[in-house]
C-alpha cells in the first residue's frame, strides 16, 4: 500500500531513540523528509545520519519557548515544505504522589505539556490543508500507570488539547491525531520494569495482560505512527489509537 509520503516534510521530536525514532524511520522509509530533534546535540546528528539524506538533525530542548518557530523554519529551509509534525516526549520522572517534588511537576509541565502546545499551536499556524499533527501520549489517557503520577496527570490533559485542536483545525483540512502506546519493548519500558524487584516477573505479568501476549516492538509503533501521519489516513482526525496488543478492553 502506497501512503502517499513520498516527498511529504515533518518534523519529529524526541526522535534520537525509543518511539520518535522508530516513526521517523518508518517516515524515511516510505518517503518522507524528517527534521528529527532531540538535546543532545551528538545525538542528534548521529540519529539523522542513520537516516541518511532525507534526514536531518535540529538539537532543541522541547521547553525552548523558541523551540517550535525553530524546527518548521528548519524544516523549510532543509525541505523546502512542512507537512506535518510529530510530538514525542521523554517520559517525565517516575514516583508516587509523595515522590515528586514541585520542581519536577514545573520541568514536566514545559517540556512534556506546554512543549507540545506550543509546537502544535505554530505547526497549526503554517500548515494547509491535509497537514497533520500528531502526539505520542500514553495508554494513562484512559488508565493510570502505578509509579507515574507525572505522566498520569500531564498526558490525559494533552490528550484533551489534541481533540479540541481537531474540532478547531477540521474546518481547515488540518488533522490531529494521538497515539497511546503500552508495553513497547524501549529503553524506557525496560527502565520501568527494572523498577521492580524481579524484572523478569513483571515483565511476564504485563505480558499475561496482553492479548498478543507479547509486548510491541518500536518498528510496530513506527508502522502506526507513519500511516497516521500519512494522506492514506486522510479521513482520521479527533481519534486517539491505542497501541498496545488490545491491553485496553474498552473501546
Amino acid at each position: 500500500m502506497d501512503l502517499g509520503l513520498k516527498d511529504r516534510v515533518y518534523v519529529v521530536t524526541g526522535a534520537t531513540r525509543g518511539l520518535g525514532n522508530a516513526a521517523a524511520r518508518e517516515l524515511v522509509a516510505d518517503g518522507a523528509r524528517v527534521v528529527l530533534t532531540g538535546r543532545d546535540e551528538q545525538r542528534v546528528a548521529d540519529a539523522a545520519a542513520a537516516l541518511g539524506p532525507n534526514a536531518v538533525g535540529v538539537a532543541v530542548d522541547n521547553a525552548d519557548p523558541a523551540a517550535a518557530a525553530r524546527l518548521i523554519a528548519a524544516a523549510r529551509e532543509a525541505f523546502g515544505g512542512f507537512d506535518g509534525v510529530l510530538v514525542s516526549v521523554g517520559g517525565p520522572p517516575p514516583g508516587f504522589v509523595a515522590d515528586n517534588t514541585d520542581e519536577q511537576w514545573q520541568a514536566a509541565f514545559e517540556s512534556v505539556f506546554l512543549g507540545a502546545v506550543r509546537l502544535a499551536r505554530a505547526a497549526a499556524a503554517e500548515l494547509d490543508a491535509g497537514g497533520v499533527i500528531g502526539f505520542v501520549l500514553s495508554g494513562s489517557v484512559h488508565e493510570p500507570i502505578p509509579g507515574l503520577t507525572i505522566s498520569n496527570g500531564l498526558r490525559p490533559g494533552l490528550a484533551g488539547f489534541a481533540k479540541s485542536l481537531a474540532d478547531e483545525l477540521g474546518p481547515r483540512g488540518i488533522r490531529v491525531v494521538g497515539l497511546l502506546p503500552a508495553r513497547i519493548d524501549t529503553d524506557r519500558v525496560r527502565e520501568l520494569d527494572a523498577m521492580s524487584a524481579d524484572p523478569e516477573a513483571t515483565r511476564a505479568a504485563n505480558e499475561s495482560r496482553i492479548p498478543l501476549r507479547r509486548y510491541g516492538t518500536a518498528d510496530e509503533f513506527g508502522r502506526t505512527a507513519a500511516f497516521l501521519l500519512s494522506p492514506a489516513a486522510s479521513y482520521l482526525t479527533g481519534l486517539m489509537v491505542p497501541v498496545d496488543g488490545g491491553m485496553r478492553h474498552g473501546f
